[in-house]
């Protein structure tokens, strides 16, 4: 197992190196957010430096991504390598409200960790 580390390593510092950091209008999405839907869990944090990971677990079901973010489409954004992507679905984008930061993606009322 040791010696997979380093070969892992250098997986992660080329995914790292794809990224591209968020342009200024798009600042509000980072964060790490976190909501609960039904029995369902999601997690998704986004970093300044284009980086996402995302996992999301119900019972019998959990599914993970770590990619860099590739593009936004409107306020949608795609995450992933070449043609291996995800589009997470965003029907209310980050806001600030009296409860903090909120945004809705894939369905799921997401709440920002301070």
């Amino acid at each position: 197992m040791k010696r997979f580390l380093p070969f892992f390593a250098a997986c992660l510092l080329a995914l790292a190196a794809c990224a591209k950091p968020l342009p200024a209008e798009r600042q509000d999405y980072v964060g790490i957010w976190t909501g609960l839907r039904g029995a369902e869990e999601m997690t998704l944090a986004i970093d300044a430096g284009g980086m996402v990971s995302y996992k999301r677990e119900r019972p019998g079901m959990s599914k993970s991504l770590n990619a860099p973010l590739k593009t936004f489409e409107g306020d949608d954004f795609v995450v992933g390598l070449g043609p291996m992507t995800t589009r997470f679905k965003v029907s209310q984008p980050p806001r600030q409200g009296a409860q903090g930061w909120t945004m809705v993606v894939d369905g799921v009322e997401l709440r920002r960790k301070e």
